[in-house]
């Protein structure tokens, strides 16, 4: 049997930094926003070792649940200085942060209330395709607990999308596989 060695196009990294640039990246909100937090954490591998050419995407709702977005079932309502959106390559030790909003509940399946939660997405050397995760927040415990998303995923792994609490926000690391690994959704 022939062995063929990847090439380039045939992974995603370590070009995200070439093909992906975001003028504002990793914030959301302008910088020193009062109500602003960080969502920082580390990107790590199988191994446990940090990634160092990988791209962390957040995207979520303001902070009354709202999306200034066509598909929002209640109208779009634009809230001027948040972009709902952020875009952090991974440095050096893994590290990435977003600062944004906390994000307030929004509509989910069969008309439930989903906690609220912001929506990542990863790209990394090796990956084909993009994981998609959640951000949940631990001072939400009942809003967490009714969640139709979160309470379909089984403890421990549950544990995975839930941040911890940081000085300035919270503190979220990503593990792309084995022990701890964090729970991706088939989107």
């Amino acid at each position: 049997m022939a062995r063929h060695e990847t090439t380039p196009s045939q992974t995603v990294g370590p070009y995200l930094h070439i093909g992906l640039p975001w003028p504002d990246g990793p914030f959301a909100v302008a910088e020193g926003t009062p109500e602003g937090v960080w969502i920082r954490g580390v990107l790590y591998d199988g191994a446990g070792a940090p990634v160092p050419d990988g791209l962390i995407e957040t995207w979520q709702a303001d902070p009354e649940g709202r999306f200034n977005h066509p598909d929002d079932p209640r109208g779009a309502v634009e809230r001027p200085g948040f972009r709902a959106f952020g875009r952090c390559p991974t440095d050096a030790n893994g590290e990435y942060g977003i600062f944004t909003l906390k994000p307030g509940p929004v509509p989910g399946p069969g008309g439930r209330l989903q906690a609220p939660h912001i929506d990542v997405s990863v790209f990394a050397r090796g990956m084909l395709h993009r994981t998609v995760t959640r951000v949940y927040f631990p001072e939400e415990a009942a809003a967490n607990a009714a969640d139709p998303v979160l309470s379909s995923v089984p403890e421990p792994e549950r544990a995975t999308l839930v941040a911890r609490p940081a000085e300035d926000g919270y503190r979220f690391d990503i593990r792309l596989q084995g022990e701890d690994e964090t729970v991706f959704f088939d989107v």
